[in-house]
């Protein structure tokens, strides 16, 4: 973007400088800060697999307050499986379907150590995180996409997780999106029923959260970041605008007092 200040002899505060290089670097900022954001939640398992306990579990605890952490509905990494059934984990840790009690769940050195948080969470903010690179790839080639857009992208998201949301209300594993049988018989039951039951990878229901995610992603790339850089373009001309009118305000006034003092 050209500056209009190349030749404004008017200094700029700290803040102005702040936000005109914010509106030429916003991409770059915003793509460290979802990148550490997104990848934060897998040093959790990292820190577990080395003996590394407290920052392990410190990352969990931060994240905790951002998701559910079901270990049912969570990767793990460093063992024997990507992911597991909620049999497997109440086998594992305790036989119980207390949401409180199994979020609690981490892993252990023979099933592995769990993301920071769910597979939701993680196919969400990783394609935001990816996307948002993809889109600074590629921006002078975009054009801002109209709002039925973005409604049409985060609609299948919204359906998934209320309906995730009422099923869980009979209880984990109890509730008509665990056995998905309206499926099973909409299929006339053509695919195994590990696809059907369940939360493991590989299921129904871990497959419509990771595609479900990715379209959240994709949405809000496409649809807010355009926005964005209007919004940062503005206030950069705005702050450059600003600093024109005083050079030429100063400038003038220079002009006249040279011109009185000559007089």
């Amino acid at each position: 973007m050209t500056t209009l200040l190349e030749s404004v002899p008017v200094s700029m505060t700290r803040i102005d400088h702040g936000v005109i290089w914010l509106s030429r670097h916003w991409v770059f900022v915003t793509g460290l800060l979802l990148g550490v954001y997104a990848l934060t939640p897998f040093l959790a398992p990292l820190f577990m697999a080395l003996g590394w306990n407290i920052p392990g579990r410190l990352i969990y605890l931060i994240y905790s307050f951002l998701c559910h952490q079901l270990p049912e509905r969570s990767y793990f990494l460093f063992g024997a499986k990507f992911s597991y059934t909620l049999a497997e984990i109440q086998a594992a840790w305790r036989n119980t379907n207390n949401i409180v009690i199994l979020r609690q769940f981490v892993g252990n050195p023979q099933m592995g150590w769990k993301v920071a948080w769910s597979d939701r969470m993680v196919s969400m903010f990783t394609s935001l995180w990816l996307f948002g690179i993809l889109w600074g790839l590629v921006k002078k080639d975009t054009k801002r996409v109209p709002w039925w857009f973005i409604i049409l992208l985060l609609l299948p998201m919204a359906l998934d997780g209320t309906t995730h949301f009422i099923s869980d209300m009979a209880g984990i594993g109890q509730g008509f999106r665990d056995s998905n049988t309206w499926l099973a018989v909409l299929t006339l039951h053509a695919l195994p029923r590990y696809f059907y039951a369940g939360d493991a990878w590989g299921s129904f229901n871990a497959w419509l959260r990771l595609i479900t995610g990715v379209l959240f992603g994709f949405g809000m790339v496409w649809f807010g970041f355009p926005y964005i850089v209007e919004v940062f373009k503005d206030s950069a001309l705005a702050i450059e605008y600003k600093y024109q009118r005083k050079a030429l305000f100063l400038n003038e006034k220079a002009r006249l007092m040279n011109r009185g003092a000559h007089d």
